[in-house]
Protein backbone atom coordinates (compact mmCIF):
# COMPACT_ATOMS: atom_id res chain seq x y z
CA UNK A 1 0.00 0.00 0.00
CA UNK A 2 3.10 2.18 0.90
CA UNK A 3 4.48 1.46 -2.10
CA UNK A 4 1.16 2.23 -4.56
CA UNK A 5 1.07 5.33 -2.46
CA UNK A 6 4.44 6.63 -3.22
CA UNK A 7 4.18 6.05 -7.15
CA UNK A 8 0.89 7.73 -6.93
CA UNK A 9 2.25 10.79 -5.48
CA UNK A 10 5.74 10.71 -7.89
CA UNK A 11 3.25 10.33 -11.01
CA UNK A 12 0.75 13.20 -9.44
CA UNK A 13 3.61 15.65 -9.28
CA UNK A 14 5.35 14.84 -12.73
CA UNK A 15 1.87 15.38 -13.95
CA UNK A 16 1.65 18.74 -12.25
CA UNK A 17 5.18 19.73 -13.90
CA UNK A 18 4.24 18.19 -17.28
CA UNK A 19 1.18 21.19 -17.12
CA UNK A 20 3.64 23.85 -17.25
CA UNK A 21 5.58 25.26 -20.07
CA UNK A 22 4.12 23.62 -23.06
CA UNK A 23 4.17 26.54 -24.93
CA UNK A 24 7.69 27.30 -24.75
CA UNK A 25 9.48 25.93 -27.38
CA UNK A 26 12.95 26.54 -29.07
CA UNK A 27 13.26 29.25 -31.13
CA UNK A 28 13.87 28.71 -34.66
CA UNK A 29 17.27 29.61 -36.47
CA UNK A 30 17.79 33.60 -37.56
CA UNK A 31 19.74 34.10 -40.83
CA UNK A 32 20.34 37.54 -41.25
CA UNK A 33 21.10 40.45 -39.73
CA UNK A 34 20.10 42.04 -36.11
CA UNK A 35 20.81 44.88 -34.16
CA UNK A 36 20.65 45.53 -30.31
CA UNK A 37 20.53 49.56 -30.64
CA UNK A 38 21.26 52.16 -27.89
CA UNK A 39 21.91 49.87 -24.91
CA UNK A 40 24.56 50.08 -21.89
CA UNK A 41 27.03 47.33 -23.33
CA UNK A 42 28.83 45.49 -20.67
CA UNK A 43 31.38 43.27 -23.09
CA UNK A 44 32.38 41.10 -20.68
CA UNK A 45 36.22 41.85 -20.14
CA UNK A 46 35.63 45.35 -18.32
CA UNK A 47 34.64 47.49 -20.67
CA UNK A 48 31.37 49.39 -20.68
CA UNK A 49 30.06 51.41 -23.81
CA UNK A 50 27.64 53.76 -23.63
CA UNK A 51 24.73 54.48 -25.69
CA UNK A 52 26.47 51.54 -27.82
CA UNK A 53 24.96 49.01 -30.89
CA UNK A 54 25.72 45.42 -31.08
CA UNK A 55 25.77 43.76 -35.18
CA UNK A 56 25.13 40.24 -35.10
CA UNK A 57 24.77 38.30 -38.96
CA UNK A 58 23.72 34.83 -38.54
CA UNK A 59 24.80 34.29 -35.17
CA UNK A 60 27.85 35.78 -35.07
CA UNK A 61 28.73 39.48 -33.50
CA UNK A 62 30.25 41.41 -36.39
CA UNK A 63 30.59 44.86 -34.92
CA UNK A 64 29.79 46.51 -31.56
CA UNK A 65 30.15 50.20 -30.83
CA UNK A 66 28.69 53.66 -31.25
CA UNK A 67 27.38 55.11 -34.65
CA UNK A 68 26.60 51.98 -36.40
CA UNK A 69 24.70 52.11 -39.41
CA UNK A 70 21.47 50.14 -39.57
CA UNK A 71 19.77 49.17 -42.54
CA UNK A 72 15.72 50.44 -43.22
CA UNK A 73 14.60 46.49 -44.61
CA UNK A 74 16.41 42.65 -44.10
CA UNK A 75 17.16 43.54 -40.73
CA UNK A 76 15.58 42.74 -36.70
CA UNK A 77 15.85 45.77 -34.74
CA UNK A 78 15.54 45.59 -31.11
CA UNK A 79 15.96 48.85 -29.31
CA UNK A 80 18.21 48.72 -25.41
CA UNK A 81 17.76 52.67 -24.91
CA UNK A 82 17.60 52.95 -21.23
CA UNK A 83 18.86 49.06 -20.54
CA UNK A 84 21.58 47.21 -19.85
CA UNK A 85 23.37 44.76 -22.27
CA UNK A 86 25.57 41.57 -20.87
CA UNK A 87 27.04 38.67 -22.49
CA UNK A 88 25.09 35.18 -21.38
CA UNK A 89 25.73 34.43 -17.91
CA UNK A 90 27.50 30.87 -17.53
CA UNK A 91 27.25 28.11 -14.64
CA UNK A 92 30.02 26.56 -14.43
CA UNK A 93 29.41 23.40 -12.98
CA UNK A 94 25.92 22.34 -12.12
CA UNK A 95 23.51 19.57 -12.61
CA UNK A 96 20.39 21.36 -14.30
CA UNK A 97 19.19 18.61 -16.53
CA UNK A 98 20.59 15.85 -14.87
CA UNK A 99 18.37 16.52 -11.53
CA UNK A 100 14.84 17.60 -11.84
CA UNK A 101 13.16 17.64 -7.96
CA UNK A 102 16.38 17.50 -5.35
CA UNK A 103 15.59 15.32 -2.34
CA UNK A 104 12.19 14.49 -3.89
CA UNK A 105 11.86 12.40 -6.64
CA UNK A 106 13.81 9.33 -7.47
CA UNK A 107 13.00 8.93 -10.76
CA UNK A 108 13.55 12.21 -11.70
CA UNK A 109 17.29 12.14 -11.03
CA UNK A 110 20.03 11.15 -13.56
CA UNK A 111 23.14 12.74 -11.79
CA UNK A 112 25.59 9.91 -10.23
CA UNK A 113 26.01 6.69 -11.56
CA UNK A 114 26.65 3.10 -9.01
CA UNK A 115 30.16 2.48 -8.20
CA UNK A 116 33.72 4.85 -7.93
CA UNK A 117 35.81 4.86 -10.81
CA UNK A 118 33.58 6.41 -13.65
CA UNK A 119 35.41 7.95 -15.83
CA UNK A 120 33.50 6.61 -18.82
CA UNK A 121 30.21 8.14 -18.22
CA UNK A 122 29.45 11.32 -20.47
CA UNK A 123 27.22 13.34 -18.38
CA UNK A 124 25.84 14.70 -21.81
CA UNK A 125 24.25 11.58 -22.71
CA UNK A 126 21.56 11.90 -19.95
CA UNK A 127 20.75 16.18 -20.07
CA UNK A 128 17.15 16.82 -20.52
CA UNK A 129 16.39 19.47 -22.32
CA UNK A 130 13.10 19.72 -21.43
CA UNK A 131 14.00 20.11 -17.90
CA UNK A 132 11.30 22.97 -16.22
CA UNK A 133 14.84 24.13 -14.29
CA UNK A 134 16.33 25.88 -17.92
CA UNK A 135 13.35 27.92 -19.00
CA UNK A 136 13.70 30.00 -14.79
CA UNK A 137 17.12 30.08 -15.35
CA UNK A 138 17.22 31.62 -18.46
CA UNK A 139 15.08 34.25 -17.60
CA UNK A 140 17.44 35.43 -14.80
CA UNK A 141 20.13 35.86 -17.68
CA UNK A 142 21.90 32.16 -17.65
CA UNK A 143 22.17 30.48 -21.15
CA UNK A 144 25.03 28.09 -20.61
CA UNK A 145 25.76 25.67 -18.46
CA UNK A 146 28.35 22.70 -17.78
CA UNK A 147 26.68 20.17 -16.89
CA UNK A 148 28.68 17.78 -14.72
CA UNK A 149 28.70 14.18 -12.74
CA UNK A 150 28.06 13.48 -9.58
CA UNK A 151 29.13 10.53 -7.01
CA UNK A 152 31.98 8.51 -6.67
CA UNK A 153 35.66 8.63 -6.73
CA UNK A 154 35.57 9.49 -10.72
CA UNK A 155 32.11 11.02 -11.80
CA UNK A 156 32.33 11.18 -15.67
CA UNK A 157 32.70 13.80 -17.89
CA UNK A 158 31.12 17.15 -18.41
CA UNK A 159 30.56 18.96 -21.31
CA UNK A 160 28.67 22.50 -22.44
CA UNK A 161 24.80 23.32 -22.74
CA UNK A 162 22.75 26.40 -24.04
CA UNK A 163 19.72 26.67 -23.08
CA UNK A 164 17.38 26.60 -26.28
CA UNK A 165 17.07 23.21 -27.40
CA UNK A 166 14.64 20.55 -28.50
CA UNK A 167 17.27 17.38 -26.99
CA UNK A 168 20.95 16.46 -25.78
CA UNK A 169 22.24 17.00 -29.25
CA UNK A 170 21.01 20.21 -30.23
CA UNK A 171 21.70 21.43 -26.79
CA UNK A 172 25.69 20.75 -26.90
CA UNK A 173 27.78 23.52 -27.12
CA UNK A 174 31.56 21.70 -26.36
CA UNK A 175 31.61 17.60 -25.30
CA UNK A 176 33.26 16.19 -22.91
CA UNK A 177 35.40 19.34 -21.70
CA UNK A 178 36.71 17.95 -18.22
CA UNK A 179 36.78 14.89 -15.88
CA UNK A 180 35.21 15.35 -12.22
CA UNK A 181 37.38 14.01 -9.22
CA UNK A 182 35.93 13.98 -6.04
CA UNK A 183 38.80 14.31 -3.49
CA UNK A 184 38.67 12.84 -0.59
CA UNK A 185 37.98 14.80 2.96
CA UNK A 186 40.93 15.14 5.71
CA UNK A 187 38.29 15.89 8.22
CA UNK A 188 36.20 13.09 10.06
CA UNK A 189 32.71 13.41 10.02
CA UNK A 190 30.90 14.27 13.53
CA UNK A 191 28.07 11.50 13.36
CA UNK A 192 26.93 8.98 10.61
CA UNK A 193 25.64 9.33 7.44
CA UNK A 194 22.19 9.15 8.26
CA UNK A 195 23.10 11.16 11.66
CA UNK A 196 22.68 8.33 14.44
CA UNK A 197 25.19 8.60 16.99
CA UNK A 198 25.63 5.12 16.97
CA UNK A 199 28.66 5.46 14.55
CA UNK A 200 30.62 7.89 16.71
CA UNK A 201 30.81 4.95 19.49
CA UNK A 202 33.04 3.06 17.79
CA UNK A 203 36.84 3.91 17.76
CA UNK A 204 37.63 6.94 14.25
CA UNK A 205 40.01 5.84 11.82
CA UNK A 206 42.84 8.21 11.47
CA UNK A 207 41.16 10.11 8.97
CA UNK A 208 44.42 11.79 7.15
CA UNK A 209 45.54 8.31 6.48
CA UNK A 210 42.10 7.09 5.12
CA UNK A 211 42.53 10.64 2.43
CA UNK A 212 46.09 9.83 1.67
CA UNK A 213 45.44 5.87 1.21
CA UNK A 214 42.72 6.58 -1.08
CA UNK A 215 44.18 9.66 -3.05
CA UNK A 216 46.90 7.10 -3.76
CA UNK A 217 44.74 4.39 -4.90
CA UNK A 218 43.39 7.52 -7.26
CA UNK A 219 46.88 8.21 -8.30
CA UNK A 220 47.43 4.15 -9.04
CA UNK A 221 44.42 4.71 -11.56
CA UNK A 222 46.47 7.33 -13.37
CA UNK A 223 49.14 5.38 -13.75
CA UNK A 224 47.50 2.65 -15.09
CA UNK A 225 45.86 5.15 -17.15
CA UNK A 226 49.03 6.52 -18.39
CA UNK A 227 50.70 3.22 -18.96
CA UNK A 228 47.67 2.19 -20.76
CA UNK A 229 47.85 4.79 -23.60
CA UNK A 230 51.13 4.10 -24.36
CA UNK A 231 50.54 1.24 -25.33
CA UNK A 232 50.54 0.75 -29.28
CA UNK A 233 48.37 -2.00 -29.19
CA UNK A 234 45.43 -3.51 -26.45
CA UNK A 235 44.84 -7.00 -25.80
CA UNK A 236 41.55 -5.53 -24.71
CA UNK A 237 40.05 -2.02 -24.73
CA UNK A 238 39.58 -0.48 -20.91
CA UNK A 239 36.99 1.93 -21.86
CA UNK A 240 37.78 3.62 -18.35
CA UNK A 241 41.05 4.10 -18.79
CA UNK A 242 40.47 5.51 -22.89
CA UNK A 243 37.82 8.24 -21.30
CA UNK A 244 40.90 10.03 -19.52
CA UNK A 245 43.23 10.39 -22.39
CA UNK A 246 41.95 14.04 -23.02
CA UNK A 247 43.99 14.59 -19.33
CA UNK A 248 47.06 13.62 -20.66
CA UNK A 249 46.58 15.87 -24.22
CA UNK A 250 45.57 19.03 -22.49
CA UNK A 251 42.20 18.41 -24.48
CA UNK A 252 40.36 17.95 -21.06
CA UNK A 253 40.98 19.74 -17.41
CA UNK A 254 40.74 18.10 -14.20
CA UNK A 255 37.74 19.35 -12.22
CA UNK A 256 38.47 18.72 -8.86
CA UNK A 257 35.77 18.91 -6.01
CA UNK A 258 37.43 20.07 -3.06
CA UNK A 259 37.42 22.69 -0.31
CA UNK A 260 40.09 21.79 2.37
CA UNK A 261 43.17 23.27 1.94
CA UNK A 262 45.00 20.06 2.18
CA UNK A 263 42.13 19.23 -0.40
CA UNK A 264 43.50 21.51 -2.67
CA UNK A 265 47.31 20.63 -1.76
CA UNK A 266 46.79 17.06 -2.84
CA UNK A 267 45.29 18.22 -5.80
CA UNK A 268 48.57 20.26 -6.69
CA UNK A 269 50.22 16.42 -7.02
CA UNK A 270 47.97 15.71 -9.97
CA UNK A 271 49.68 18.68 -11.85
CA UNK A 272 53.24 17.74 -10.96
CA UNK A 273 53.13 13.92 -11.28
CA UNK A 274 50.44 14.22 -14.40
CA UNK A 275 50.95 17.37 -15.86
CA UNK A 276 46.92 17.44 -15.87
CA UNK A 277 45.32 21.26 -15.95
CA UNK A 278 43.24 21.35 -12.74
CA UNK A 279 40.77 23.12 -11.91
CA UNK A 280 39.32 23.59 -8.26
CA UNK A 281 35.50 23.15 -7.64
CA UNK A 282 34.32 24.19 -4.16
CA UNK A 283 37.46 25.99 -2.67
CA UNK A 284 36.19 27.94 0.22
CA UNK A 285 39.19 27.55 2.03
CA UNK A 286 41.30 28.76 -1.64
CA UNK A 287 41.87 32.17 -0.40
CA UNK A 288 44.44 30.50 1.73
CA UNK A 289 46.29 29.55 -0.51
CA UNK A 290 45.74 31.81 -3.93
CA UNK A 291 49.29 32.68 -4.61
CA UNK A 292 50.17 28.83 -4.97
CA UNK A 293 47.40 28.12 -6.73
CA UNK A 294 48.09 30.82 -8.99
CA UNK A 295 51.79 29.55 -9.69
CA UNK A 296 50.40 26.20 -10.77
CA UNK A 297 47.71 27.81 -13.32
CA UNK A 298 45.14 26.34 -11.27
CA UNK A 299 41.43 28.30 -12.02
CA UNK A 300 38.94 27.99 -9.00
CA UNK A 301 35.18 27.83 -9.37
CA UNK A 302 33.95 28.99 -5.97
CA UNK A 303 30.45 26.69 -5.37
CA UNK A 304 28.18 28.55 -3.57
CA UNK A 305 29.12 32.72 -1.80
CA UNK A 306 25.93 33.02 -0.17
CA UNK A 307 27.01 30.19 2.19
CA UNK A 308 28.04 30.29 6.08
CA UNK A 309 31.91 30.17 6.62
CA UNK A 310 33.80 27.09 5.70
CA UNK A 311 35.09 26.85 9.60
CA UNK A 312 34.06 28.47 12.83
CA UNK A 313 37.27 30.11 12.57
CA UNK A 314 36.75 31.84 9.56
CA UNK A 315 35.41 35.57 9.27
CA UNK A 316 31.59 35.53 9.10
CA UNK A 317 31.50 37.06 5.75
CA UNK A 318 34.37 35.25 4.43
CA UNK A 319 33.01 33.41 1.54
CA UNK A 320 32.11 36.70 0.17
CA UNK A 321 35.47 38.08 0.72
CA UNK A 322 37.10 35.14 -1.12
CA UNK A 323 36.54 36.53 -4.93
CA UNK A 324 38.51 39.61 -4.07
CA UNK A 325 41.44 37.45 -2.63
CA UNK A 326 41.69 35.13 -5.68
CA UNK A 327 41.72 38.39 -7.98
CA UNK A 328 44.55 39.98 -5.98
CA UNK A 329 46.13 36.82 -6.55
CA UNK A 330 45.85 36.83 -10.10
CA UNK A 331 43.89 33.26 -9.81
CA UNK A 332 41.24 32.70 -12.66
CA UNK A 333 38.19 32.15 -11.01
CA UNK A 334 34.39 31.78 -11.63
CA UNK A 335 30.81 32.08 -9.49
CA UNK A 336 28.65 29.64 -9.26
CA UNK A 337 25.37 28.79 -7.61
CA UNK A 338 25.05 25.22 -6.51
CA UNK A 339 21.95 25.81 -4.21
CA UNK A 340 19.25 23.52 -4.29
CA UNK A 341 16.84 26.07 -2.93
CA UNK A 342 16.74 28.50 -5.39
CA UNK A 343 17.81 26.02 -8.02
CA UNK A 344 21.09 28.07 -9.46
CA UNK A 345 18.88 31.12 -10.51
CA UNK A 346 20.99 33.33 -8.13
CA UNK A 347 24.56 33.34 -9.87
CA UNK A 348 24.23 36.87 -10.36
CA UNK A 349 23.28 38.18 -7.17
CA UNK A 350 26.15 36.44 -5.80
CA UNK A 351 28.18 38.45 -8.03
CA UNK A 352 26.64 41.21 -7.00
CA UNK A 353 27.38 40.54 -3.31
CA UNK A 354 31.18 39.92 -4.35
CA UNK A 355 31.06 42.82 -5.92
CA UNK A 356 30.55 44.89 -2.84
CA UNK A 357 33.13 42.62 -1.09
CA UNK A 358 36.24 44.08 -2.87
CA UNK A 359 36.11 43.32 -6.41
CA UNK A 360 34.38 46.01 -9.11
CA UNK A 361 31.24 45.18 -10.67
CA UNK A 362 32.67 44.53 -14.12
CA UNK A 363 35.36 42.07 -12.51
CA UNK A 364 32.27 40.53 -10.65
CA UNK A 365 30.34 40.24 -13.97
CA UNK A 366 33.69 38.62 -15.39
CA UNK A 367 33.53 35.79 -13.05
CA UNK A 368 29.97 34.65 -14.70
CA UNK A 369 31.02 35.67 -18.05
CA UNK A 370 34.30 35.44 -19.80
CA UNK A 371 36.53 34.09 -16.84
CA UNK A 372 33.85 30.60 -16.98
CA UNK A 373 34.11 30.45 -20.42
CA UNK A 374 38.15 30.77 -20.32
CA UNK A 375 37.69 27.81 -17.05
CA UNK A 376 34.99 25.46 -19.66
CA UNK A 377 37.27 26.35 -22.81
CA UNK A 378 34.74 28.22 -24.59
CA UNK A 379 35.84 31.96 -24.61
CA UNK A 380 36.70 30.98 -28.57
CA UNK A 381 32.95 31.30 -28.72
CA UNK A 382 31.23 33.35 -26.06
CA UNK A 383 31.71 34.98 -22.44
CA UNK A 384 32.16 38.46 -24.10
CA UNK A 385 30.69 40.96 -26.49
CA UNK A 386 33.53 40.84 -28.71
CA UNK A 387 33.43 40.28 -32.76
CA UNK A 388 33.96 36.86 -34.16
CA UNK A 389 31.58 35.25 -31.05
CA UNK A 390 28.27 33.57 -30.87
CA UNK A 391 25.26 36.17 -29.81
CA UNK A 392 24.58 34.76 -26.10
CA UNK A 393 23.57 38.37 -25.08
CA UNK A 394 20.89 39.41 -22.19
CA UNK A 395 19.48 42.79 -21.95
CA UNK A 396 18.29 43.74 -18.92
CA UNK A 397 16.00 46.92 -17.24
CA UNK A 398 18.86 46.83 -14.73
CA UNK A 399 21.82 46.33 -12.93
CA UNK A 400 21.47 42.42 -13.33
CA UNK A 401 23.90 41.85 -10.06
CA UNK A 402 21.06 43.50 -8.45
CA UNK A 403 18.40 41.38 -6.84
CA UNK A 404 15.99 44.60 -6.44
CA UNK A 405 16.90 46.43 -10.10
CA UNK A 406 17.27 43.62 -12.18
CA UNK A 407 14.85 42.05 -14.93
CA UNK A 408 15.51 40.76 -18.01
CA UNK A 409 13.30 41.41 -20.95
CA UNK A 410 15.52 39.84 -23.71
CA UNK A 411 17.50 37.20 -24.07
CA UNK A 412 19.80 36.01 -27.44
CA UNK A 413 21.11 32.55 -27.92
CA UNK A 414 23.72 31.94 -30.94
CA UNK A 415 21.29 35.20 -32.60
CA UNK A 416 18.09 33.42 -31.86
CA UNK A 417 15.49 35.82 -29.82
CA UNK A 418 14.46 33.00 -26.85
CA UNK A 419 11.68 32.74 -24.77
CA UNK A 420 11.77 33.97 -21.55
CA UNK A 421 8.48 32.51 -20.24
CA UNK A 422 8.31 29.75 -17.69
CA UNK A 423 6.27 28.32 -14.62
CA UNK A 424 6.41 31.66 -12.73
CA UNK A 425 5.71 33.37 -15.36
CA UNK A 426 2.59 31.44 -16.59
CA UNK A 427 1.34 31.54 -13.10
CA UNK A 428 1.73 35.17 -12.42
CA UNK A 429 -0.34 35.50 -15.59
CA UNK A 430 -2.76 32.98 -14.34
CA UNK A 431 -3.72 34.99 -11.20
CA UNK A 432 -3.42 38.11 -12.71
CA UNK A 433 -6.23 36.89 -15.05
CA UNK A 434 -8.32 35.35 -11.96
CA UNK A 435 -8.08 38.66 -10.10
CA UNK A 436 -8.70 40.26 -13.34
CA UNK A 437 -5.65 42.15 -12.79
CA UNK A 438 -4.52 44.83 -15.45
Amino acid sequence: MKKLFYTLSTLLILANLAQAQESVYPAKDYKGLLYITNGTVHVGNGTVLENATIKVNNGKIVEVGQNIAIPTDDAKVYSAKGKQVYPGLILPSTDVGLKEISNGVRASNDVAELGEYNSDVRSITAYNADSKVINILKGNGVLLASVSPEGGVISGSSSVVQFDAWNWEDATYKMDVGIHLNMPSFITARFGRRGNFAAVAAPAPDQNKVALDKIEEIKDFFREAKAYLQESNHSATNLKLEAVKGLFDKKQKLFVHADQVKQMLASIDFVKEFGFNVVIVGGSESYQIADLLKSFNIAVILAEEHALPATEDDDIDQPFKTPAALQKAGVLFALNDNSDNTRYRNMSYNAGTAATYGLTKEEALSAITLNTAKILGIDDKTGSLEVGKDANIVVSEGDILDMKSSTVIMAFIQGRKVSLENKQTQLFERYKTKYDIK
